[in-house]
């Protein structure tokens, strides 16, 4: 028997971790462009996809269109922001501003220990395969993982957790711009060597290098984005001409 704010199969302690759950995957998802074509989020179309009830999957709805990744109309429901070459260039303006002082804090405040968890997020993230082996379109969820951790460890020691959870609510919009050019053709860009560039100047205290070439990475991901925008991404219907790869 359940009681009145309580739904079937639902315990009224399990709800808030039902709803933190479909959070997850819901978020995980859309950072993956895996609900592209679902331009609009029907709380019923959720509720089947992931298996929940509807009072934690509006909360997990609600949750993601407060931190931007939805948006939603009322009386309407929710639905994918769309993405444009306007907001892009934006975003990488505003994050690079960001960025550029929570690393040159970092520099300034650095610990031995800070050093040592740098060293260990590049070792991790040059250690795994950037592509799928059966689908080299497509990133690896492990490497965007340990991605996002050594770009959260280059910060770390910037001793604000406001800025650190600002740069992460950028980068989870940046992660959706940086999936439409990742099949780029002819980029020959070499990504670890980037970082790896961009931790050595950290570890060396070189704040302007290592500014520079973190802003640099940013804006080359950014100049990406905008090429593939361009050919292959119909700003009208906020969808790929051709669909995902």
């Amino acid at each position: 028997m359940t009681n009145g704010n309580t739904e079937p199969g639902e315990s009224k302690g399990g709800k808030g971790t039902l709803a933190s759950s479909v959070y997850q995957q819901l978020r995980d998802d859309l950072l993956r462009g895996a609900l592209e074509s679902e331009t609009k989020l029907r709380v019923e179309w959720v509720v089947s996809r992931y298996g929940a009830g509807a009072s934690p999957v509006r909360e997990a709805l609600n949750r993601l269109a407060a931190e931007g990744l939805l948006g939603r109309h009322d009386q309407r429901g929710f639905f994918l922001m769309p993405v444009s070459a306007a907001e892009l260039e934006e975003l990488t303006r505003t994050r690079c501003w960001l960025e550029e002082r929570a690393l040159r804090e970092s520099i300034a405040h650095r610990t031995a220990e800070w050093e040592e968890q740098l060293v260990l997020a590049l070792h991790r993230l040059a250690r795994a395969e950037r592509r799928l082996p059966d689908d080299p379109s497509t990133n690896n969820p492990e490497w965007e993982k340990l991605h996002r951790a050594f770009h959260r460890a280059l910060i770390a020691a910037c001793r604000s957790h406001w800025l650190i959870g600002f740069c992460d609510q950028l980068s989870d919009q940046a992660s959706r711009y940086r999936l439409i050019s990742q099949s780029a053709p002819g980029t020959g860009r070499d990504d670890l060597g980037e970082h790896r560039i961009i931790a050595e100047r950290t570890l060396d205290g070189d704040a302007d290098g290592a500014v520079e070439a973190l802003l640099n990475h940013y804006r080359l991901t950014a100049a990406m984005c905008m090429e593939r925008l361009a050919q292959d991404y119909d700003p009208r219907a906020g969808k790929s001409k051709r669909g995902r790869r």
